[in-house]
């Protein structure tokens, strides 16, 4: 399996340069076709009681984010910017998510708390949730430059953690210390199902090693990152809109509370 085309999201945030370094350099590894997205909030500008497109502050966002996408591209055989704004929010999330319906893979940034208003709060839930392709969210602060190279697989048996687990694969080609990380109310339980995923996974020459938590309360997601954390991953592969394996996590409520409080990049799938 491989990656033969990406999308990534730009906008007139700092981090867009981020998210566009790291589109980048997956996108050479994998000799793929790069598009990147510019898509944002904007007001008409208003001239007396006329309002006219586009606002000359979005043409200046617009065609910073242009040139910095030919500059960070120049490398790359295959490499298409395409601006989606018209102002309105459900007009962006529409044309960003019917884009990513035709990739392999969607790069967008984790929504900063208090801090970017220049997309509907739930932007990035919505195009994970709607667009039927992975996506990999890269958090509002850090840098990241290898991703996949330890990963993490949060696993539950869901229809949505396959897809993610097998969506994953290229990116986990060449990793070198990865883990399956189940959480179970009976460790046979736990086992019995991290042993399918490991052997999933040798079958594509991936090594990886089983970890089953035993819990009986709430916290999962908090004892997933502490996880990432501990095991020092680089990249989170988890389900979307599902629930962890109990049901006193709410359906999506832990696809919303990781994409809150993720540290390193994650790869979801709905």
């Amino acid at each position: 399996m491989s990656l033969k085309n990406l999308m990534v999201h730009l906008d007139a945030g700092e981090r867009a340069s981020v998210r566009l370094e790291l589109a980048v350099r997956l996108a050479g590894q994998h000799g793929a076709r790069l598009i990147g997205v510019f898509g944002q909030r904007a007001a008409a500008q208003r001239v007396g009681v006329v309002a006219t497109w586009p606002s000359a502050e979005y043409v200046e966002a617009r065609d910073a984010s242009q040139a910095a996408f030919a500059k960070a591209t120049a490398g790359l055989t295959r490499a298409e910017w395409i601006d989606v704004n018209r102002g309105s929010d459900a007009e962006v999330l529409r044309q960003v998510t019917n884009l990513a319906r035709h990739a392999d893979l969607v790069i967008l940034g984790q929504r900063e708390h208090g801090g970017n208003t220049l997309l509907p709060e739930d932007f990035v839930m919505e195009v994970i949730v709607d667009c039927g392709r992975p996506v990999l969210v890269v958090p509002y602060a850090g840098e990241f430059p290898a991703v996949g190279k330890r990963p993490m697989i949060a696993w539950n048996d869901a229809r949505e953690a396959a897809h993610a687990l097998n969506d994953a694969l290229p990116l986990l080609a060449a990793c070198e210390d990865a883990w399956v990380l189940s959480f179970a109310s009976r460790h046979e339980d736990g086992d019995a199902s991290c042993a399918h995923v490991v052997r999933h996974l040798a079958d594509h020459g991936i090594k990886a090693r089983p970890e089953v938590l035993v819990v009986e309360d709430f916290g999962i997601m908090d004892l997933l990152l502490n996880r990432v954390s501990d095991r020092s991953a680089d990249l989170l592969v988890m389900g979307a809109h599902g629930q962890i394996g109990f049901p006193f996590v709410s359906r999506g409520a832990g696809t919303r509370y990781i994409l809150q409080h993720m540290t390193v990049p994650v790869l979801m799938s709905s």
